[in-house]
């Protein structure tokens, strides 16, 4: 198997004890981009501030020109979040940063 059908299952904090296989590779290249951007402490960066911070990093292999970087962004945020990674910070909009975990 090719390391662009490999699969992954990710949680997602709003959803509790359900699964979804995705795409190993872009997860793992996603997650890779957005955490080193996020602080550690909140309130945190917006999610439009974390993505305009993680484009420059992000593959170009695997999101030319940050193709569908918004959608893989939300699938890393959700399970991150849910496995105590990064939290949400203070009030709307969205603010993230990371817990040290």
């Amino acid at each position: 198997m090719s390391d662009t059908d490999e699969k992954i299952e990710i949680e997602s904090i709003t959803s509790p004890n359900h699964v979804q296989r995705v795409n190993k590779a872009k997860f793992i290249a996603m997650r890779d981009a957005l955490l080193p951007v996020l602080p550690t402490e909140p309130p945190g960066m917006s999610v439009a501030e974390a993505k305009a911070a993680l484009l420059p990093n992000l593959s170009q292999e695997r999101f030319p020109g940050g193709e569908k970087a918004g959608w893989w962004l939300k699938a890393v945020q959700l399970d991150q979040e849910a496995k105590g990674v990064i939290e949400r910070g203070g009030k709307a909009p969205v603010r993230l940063f990371r817990t040290g975990r």
